[in-house]
């Protein structure tokens, strides 16, 4: 009888979405909360549609979601199961893991930082 292979695709798909600099640091900066785009830009230094870009990614892969409000996309991780795999990558590299991004969000007109000024 022949050993049934196991099928490691959408593991590989998962580490090849997060194989990206850009999208780590967006991933860190929605653990705490979700974000608009123009948090993201502030908050990271990229440009909107790089940011844009990277998310659509993200999202192609179903790691976030987006809702919207108005004119403002919002983006939050759906599978926090993701932050297991980030923590034990900075664990075995040393790392740790850089918790301020809530302070370095900037308020900006969306809705959601209306609402909290």
């Amino acid at each position: 009888m022949a050993k049934q292979k196991y099928d490691y695709s959408s593991q590989a798909k998962l580490f090849k979405t997060l194989m990206h600099p850009a999208r780590l640091a967006i991933l860190d900066v929605l653990r705490s909360r979700e974000a608009c785009v123009c948090h993201l830009e502030a908050a990271l230094g990229y440009r909107q549609a790089y940011i844009s870009q990277q998310l659509m990614e993200l999202r192609g892969n179903g790691i976030v979601e987006s809702r919207r409000d108005g004119l403002n996309i919002f983006y939050r991780v759906c599978k926090p199961g993701v932050f297991s795999v980030l923590d034990t990558a900075r664990e075995a590299l040393g790392e740790e893991l850089q918790t301020d991004w809530p302070d370095k969000l900037p308020a900006c007109d969306c809705p959601h930082c209306s609402q909290e000024a």
